[in-house]
């Protein structure tokens, strides 16, 4: 066997060698002589981080990590320390594109949470490397830093804008012109927190014609958004947190769904939409959800919607949602109170929705406000509503609230197709369903406090009419993370 010729100063991979060694002559001596294109192919199916260690050490596949179709720059696949400073990201990322000589299909530079950021001295010359005819996806995911980077839109050649399908970007700005030219094969576009005005966004859609997919967040700039006729395959769209925004509108045909938080919505400027899908966060949203969306979006299918505070109760109206299927409803109530949510006027949204198949409400409180069932066991009744399609009900923050035991006995009572109930008496994500290593979702004191009588409720008014049919499942506090939040406040008690 040869013997190796030289020590290495460091991988094959970074230093651009030709991969001569007695490592890579033995790895080479045991592939199959597979034909060229071939071993090209498998090389290009394995990650990145996988696909340069094979490189380092094997000369059969040297050549294809040069030309590795798919490049995604984060601290991990770049094997840096969480420790590690700006300058090693820098200077490992700007060896493997100086050394790169093929066309890519992904650049995904990662640069969020990296130490010693200096700027973006090294940016364009990267995205020029990057951006070349038969690039697909694009994603540049930067730190905040006092100016943004500014993407380079002269670099979206003909060749570019007629090969990509997916942009992602992060704190940069954004500026597109009239001279920007189709982007023929866009489907999805995420903007975070980038720096463009409506006018700018526009030109960038009115030239995405095949968008499919559009994501703003916190994009602050964007004062109104009004989607044209000319977008007929974009289906999905999704704003958070864009503070000036205060109108949307759309005459997209085939938009189906929808998610806006953090922004206010005025129903009143919403014009009737093909809706399947809406997700809504915003305060005292519940009473205009109830009240107005059965006639803007008579085709909704899936609802979510979430208030941290109403002031007016769900009311009970003659219109419907005909084709809802799936809803959930949240009403976290905070550390100030303003008043106790009557949750037993949810049912408004039972009697309006006869195709609804699931149903999930959470209803938790950092502090009991609620009149208890055992203060008042006398419960409200009424008319009743044979339900024939309701066949799961999950309630998250199931506590002793005399309204909450209401709308369960009424669920329990009227649902003649229910199989499963779930009341969970925590709220929020569990240890369980994240790894050995995560915990549940902190409780606050009052929240701990109210278990052992939410549990009590359960038993005293909901147990015993639960038909035997409908399989009962209660959700406990978890022995890992709340025991000893329980055991304290319950002493203090």
């Amino acid at each position: 066997m040869a013997s190796t010729t030289g020590k290495r100063k460091g991988s094959t991979c970074e230093q651009g060698g030709d991969g001569d060694s007695q490592s890579g002559k033995a790895t080479r001596s045991s592939i199959p002589d597979l034909p060229e294109d071939i071993l090209l192919r498998i090389h290009s199916m394995l990650p990145m981080r996988e696909a340069a260690r094979v490189a380092c050490v094997s000369r059969a596949f040297f050549h294809s990590w040069r030309c590795h179709p798919s490049l995604i720059f984060t601290k991990d696949t770049i094997g840096l320390k969480k420790s590690a400073c700006g300058e090693n990201f820098d200077h490992k990322i700007d060896r493997i594109l100086r050394n790169h000589s093929g066309c890519l299909k992904t650049f995904n530079l990662d640069y969020n949470g990296t130490r010693g950021f200096d700027g973006t001295s090294y940016f364009d010359r990267w995205l020029q490397i990057a951006l070349k005819p038969g690039i697909e996806e694009l994603a540049l995911v930067l730190s905040e830093t006092k100016g943004k980077y500014n993407f380079p839109c002269s670099l979206l050649s003909d060749g570019v804008r007629n090969s990509l399908r997916y942009l992602r970007l992060r704190f940069c700005a954004l500026h597109p012109t009239v001279e920007l030219g189709p982007l023929r094969s866009l489907r999805s576009l995420y903007l975070w927190r980038v720096s463009i005005t409506w006018n700018e966004l526009e030109c960038l859609l009115l030239n995405s014609l095949s968008l499919e997919l559009l994501d703003l967040i916190s994009c602050s700039e964007i004062e109104c958004l009004k989607l044209p006729c000319a977008l007929q395959r974009l289906s999905a769209l999704s704003v958070f947190a864009c503070d000036r925004l205060k109108v949307i509108e759309s005459k997209a045909p085939n938009l189906s769904s929808f998610c806006l938080y953090g922004n206010w919505l005025d129903f009143s400027l919403v014009e009737t939409l093909p809706i399947k899908e809406l997700d809504l966060e915003q305060a005292n949203l519940i009473r205009d959800a109830r009240a107005k969306l059965p006639s803007l979006m008579p085709n909704i299918e899936t609802l979510a919607i979430q208030s941290s505070s109403e002031v007016v109760d769900a009311p009970m109206l003659p219109t419907k949602f005909l084709h809802l299927k799936h809803l959930t409803i949240t009403v976290r109530s905070g550390a100030i109170v303003s008043r106790a949510y009557d949750y037993f006027s949810l049912l408004s949204f039972l009697d309006a929705s006869p195709s609804l198949e699931t149903l999930i409400l959470d209803v938790s409180q950092r502090r009991m406000v609620h009149e208890s069932i055992f203060a008042d066991s006398q419960l409200r009744h009424m008319p009743e509503h044979r339900h024939g399609h309701l066949k799961h009900v999950k309630i998250s923050g199931f506590n002793s609230a005399k309204c909450v035991v209401e709308l369960t006995c009424y669920i329990l009572k009227n649902m003649v197709s229910l199989e499963c109930l779930t009341l969970d008496i925590i709220f929020g994500s569990r240890c369980d369903d994240q790894g050995d290593d995560s915990w549940c979702t902190p409780m606050t004191d009052g929240f701990l406090m109210e278990i052992p009588r939410a549990l009590l409720a359960i038993k005293t008014y909901i147990a015993n009419k639960v038909p035997s049919k409908v399989k009962l499942t209660v959700l406990e506090p978890c022995s890992k993370c709340h025991a000893k939040g329980l055991e304290r406040v319950l002493s203090q008690s």
